[in-house]
């Protein structure tokens, strides 16, 4: 099976934020060695798609945020 469907472990204990902040990192690794172009393009678009995911993820599960009155 591969690694994208591949179900969570229950001895898997990072965070979705952590996960996705490493998703990132991978797709900027991959983005770096091809040459400028739509598909490194591609990949930046989506590695910073994903630090934008990781950001909301982080804000929604914060300790100060309060539900709608």
């Amino acid at each position: 099976m591969t690694e994208r469907h591949r179900r969570r472990s229950s001895d898997d204990k990072s965070t979705l934020k952590e996960r996705l902040s490493a998703w990132a990192e991978q797709l900027r690794a991959q983005a770096a060695k091809l040459p400028p172009g739509p598909q490194r393009n591609g990949l930046l678009m989506k590695a910073r798609e994903t630090d934008v995911s990781a950001h909301i993820d982080g804000w929604i599960n914060s300790r100060g945020l309060q539900p709608p009155k």
